[in-house]
């Protein structure tokens, strides 16, 4: 019987039989199931790919559709939302590599001055300079506090106190604002403490023990 005979069969009166429908879909899917056609089909993670690719296309497609300018419009719109990244990151790292000086000074429970040097002392002796500078700094502020020559601030800063200590003893100003100023660079500033700047400090904190405040000025034209 031929290809066309065993597909069709005719009945008595010339009417052809047509295979049935789901013996049929059977036989077409116990043939296409057959390994020899799907050897060169992708592998289940190429097919998710490719469908997230074509999601993503389908999605840029239709932004494209509602943006002036069609792609060209949209490309735009990318690369300035890309360079106000890049710009806002920058400023961000800027703003972190600024060094602070609104920090306060204290941190802490309060201390005197002495267990402040004797920390200082500590942290120095282990090469901990930033610490040792830390401490060094907030001693040097509680003892101008306890000669009551600075009126105690908690929240104060150490330029605000340096400032200050400054007015009481001006041969010692650029120092007191030299000194704040590692103060911030190493608290607040990221910046690492270095022997050299704690000798200076500590020197400074030496001298301001043994030096007299200038005397407060008589405002002129208070006459009695």
């Amino acid at each position: 019987m031929t290809a066309l005979g065993r597909l069709m069969a005719r009945s008595d009166d010339d009417i052809p039989v047509r295979t049935p429908r789901v013996p049929a879909r059977e036989a077409a899917e116990r043939e296409l199931s057959d390994p020899r056609y799907h050897q060169h089909d992708p592998n289940p993670v190429q097919q998710a790919l490719d469908w997230l690719w074509a999601r993503i296309d389908d999605l840029f497609t239709a932004a494209a559709g509602t943006t002036p300018g069609g792609w060209i419009g949209l490309l735009a719109i990318a690369a300035f939302v890309v360079l106000l990244l890049v710009a806002l990151r920058l400023r961000l790292g800027a703003v972190r590599r600024t060094p602070t000086t609104g920090g306060t000074l204290f941190t802490e429970t309060p201390r005197t001055a002495a267990e402040h040097r004797s920390a200082a002392a500590r942290h120095a002796a282990e090469a901990h300079w930033s610490q040792a500078i830390q401490d060094r700094m907030r001693a040097l502020v509680l003892a101008l506090e306890e000669r009551t020559l600075l009126t105690p601030g908690p929240g104060r800063t150490a330029d605000e106190a340096s400032a200050e200590a400054g007015r009481a003893f001006p041969a010692y100003a650029d120092r007191l604002r030299t000194a704040a100023r590692t103060f911030d660079d190493v608290t607040y500033g990221g910046r690492p403490g270095t022997e050299e700047a704690y000798t200076l400090l500590t020197a400074l904190d030496t001298d301001l023990q043994h030096a007299k405040p200038a005397l407060a000025t008589t405002p002129t034209g208070s006459h009695g």
